[in-house]
C-alpha cells in the first residue's frame, strides 16, 4: 500500500489564523519601517542638525549613539509592554505600541536639536520593542504546533517589506528627510483593523481565568527554569541585535567607501550603496527569514541557529576583504543577508516556545528587548572601533560576535516537536 503523503503545514490553517498572521505581520512591517528609517536618513538629518557634511566623523559617531539609544528604548518598551501584553491582553497592547512608534516617528518632522532626535527615537523604539513581543506571542499561540515554525518565520520575514519601504521612502524624499518621518505616521491607521479583527488567544484567557501571575517578572526570575531561559535568550538576542546594527547595517557604509575609492561621485555612490544594502542584501535576508522556519522544522531550532551563525561569520569576512568590483558586493551581500538576518526570524519562532502561557509575551520580550540593552553598549563602542580602524577591519572584528552565539546555544533547550509550555 503506497505511503500517504504528509499534509502540507498550511492545510488545516483557518481563515482567522491567516487573518491574525496578516495583522501581526503588518504591525511588524511598519515596526521595521520605523526602525530602519533613521538608518537610511541619518546622514542628511544629522548633517543638517549639526551643520556639518553628511560624511563627517561627527555624523557617524552620533548616528551610532542614536542607534544605541534606540536599542535602549526598545528594551524599556519591550519590558513594559511585554508584561502588559500578558496582564491586559495581546490586542490592546498591539494598539498602544503601534500608536507609539507611528505618532512619535511623525513628530520627528519637527526635530531641530540633537536631544529632540534622541528623545523621539527612544519613544519610537519603545513601541517597536513592545509590538514585536506581543505579536510574536500572538502568532505562536494562535497557530497549531505543526504550523508554528512556518507561521513564525513568515511573520518575522515580513519585516523585510518594512526595510524596503523605508529604503524606497528615503530614496524618494532624498535629502528632504523630514518628509520621510511624516510618512511614518501612516501605520497608526492599522490600529483600527487590530481593534476590529483580533481576539485574545484561548490559552491566554485560560491562564488569566486560572488566576496565574500574568506577566510577573518575579515569577519569570523566581523559577530557575524560566530564569535560565530568559537570560540565555537575552544573550542570544544580544548577539543578533549587536551584529545587526554594528555589522549588517554597516555594509552600506562599506560599499559606499569602496565606491568612493573606486572613483564614483558621492550621489552615485550613495544611491548604489543604499540599493546594495536596502534592496539586495535585504532580499537575501527575506529569503533567509522565510527559510528559517522550514529548516527549524527539519533540523531543529538549535542546529539551524548554529549553522546560520557560522555562515554569517564566514560571509562577513568575505564581504569585507574579497570584493574588487561593485557587482561582487551584489553577489555576496544577499548571501550574507540570508544567513545573518535569518537568525532574527528564529527569535520569533524560538522565544515564545521557551515560556508558559502567562509569561509568554513577558519572557519573549525580555529575551529580545533586554538583548537590545545588552547590545546598546556594543553598538556605541562599535562607532569608536569604526572611527579608529579601517572599516573592513572593524566590521570583521565585530563579526566575531556571531561565534559568541554558538557558545550560548550550548546551554539552551531544543523545542522541536514540543507543545508550548503551560
Amino acid at each position: 500500500m503506497p505511503n500517504t503523503p504528509a499534509p502540507k503545514w498550511y492545510s488545516s490553517v483557518t481563515r482567522y489564523q491567516w487573518l491574525v498572521l496578516l495583522v501581526a505581520s503588518l504591525g511588524w512591517v511598519f515596526d521595521a519601517f520605523e526602525g530602519q528609517l533613521f538608518n537610511l536618513t541619518r546622514g542628511p538629518m544629522l548633517a543638517e542638525i549639526l551643520g556639518v557634511a553628511s560624511d563627517s566623523g561627527a555624523v557617524k559617531e552620533w548616528g551610532d549613539v542614536f542607534l544605541g539609544i534606540f536599542l535602549a528604548g526598545g528594551t524599556v518598551g519591550g519590558l513594559l509592554f511585554g508584561s502588559m501584553g500578558d496582564r491586559i491582553g495581546r490586542k490592546p497592547v498591539m494598539v498602544i505600541t503601534i500608536l507609539f512608534y507611528s505618532v512619535f516617528s511623525g513628530m520627528t518632522y519637527f526635530a531641530t536639536e540633537l536631544w529632540h532626535v534622541g528623545v523621539l527615537r527612544f519613544l519610537v523604539a519603545m513601541g517597536v520593542g513592545g509590538e514585536w513581543a506581543v505579536a510574536a506571542a500572538l502568532v505562536a499561540e494562535i497557530f497549531p504546533k505543526h504550523a508554528r515554525t512556518h507561521a513564525g518565520g513568515i511573520f518575522h520575514a515580513t519585516g523585510v517589506l518594512g526595510t524596503w519601504l523605508a529604503t524606497l521612502t528615503s530614496m524618494g524624499v532624498q535629502n528632504e528627510w523630514r518628509m520621510a518621518y511624516l510618512i511614518g505616521i501612516i501605520p497608526a491607521l492599522l490600529t483600527v483593523w487590530v481593534r476590529r479583527s483580533v481576539e485574545e488567544p484561548a490559552q491566554w484567557q485560560e491562564a488569566k481565568d486560572e488566576g496565574k501571575s500574568m506577566g510577573s517578572y518575579a515569577e519569570l526570575f523566581g523559577d530557575p527554569r524560566w530564569r535560565k531561559r530568559a537570560l540565555l535568550g537575552m544573550g542570544l538576542a544580544a548577539v543578533g541585535l549587536g551584529t545587526f546594527w554594528g555589522v549588517c547595517v554597516a555594509t552600506q557604509n562599506l560599499t559606499y567607501e569602496f565606491l568612493i575609492k573606486a572613483g564614483f561621485d558621492k550621489p552615485d555612490a550613495e544611491a548604489k550603496s543604499k540599493f546594495a544594502y536596502g534592496i539586495i542584501q535585504v532580499l537575501g535576508a527575506g529569503v533567509g527569514q522565510l527559510s528559517f522556519g522550514p529548516l527549524c522544522a527539519v533540523w531543529g531550532r538549535k542546529p539551524t541557529f548554529a549553522v546560520m551563525h557560522i555562515l554569517s561569520f564566514v560571509l562577513i569576512l568575505a564581504v569585507c576583504f574579497l570584493p574588487q568590483a561593485y557587482w561582487q558586493f551584489l553577489v555576496l551581500l544577499p548571501l550574507f543577508g540570508f544567513a545573518s538576518l535569518s537568525i532574527h526570524s528564529g527569535y520569533a519562532i524560538y522565544f515564545p516556545e521557551l515560556f508558559p502561557n502567562h509569561l509568554r509575551a513577558t519572557g519573549s520580550s525580555f529575551c529580545f528587548n533586554a538583548g537590545r540593552l545588552l547590545a546598546a553598549p556594543m553598538l556605541i563602542y562599535s562607532g569608536k572601533i569604526k572611527a579608529a580602524l579601517p572599516l573592513p577591519t572593524a566590521i570583521s572584528l565585530l563579526g566575531g560576535l556571531f561565534l559568541v552565539g554558538l557558545v550560548i546555544l550550548l546551554f539552551l533547550p531544543e523545542t522541536k516537536d514540543q507543545d508550548l509550555p503551560e
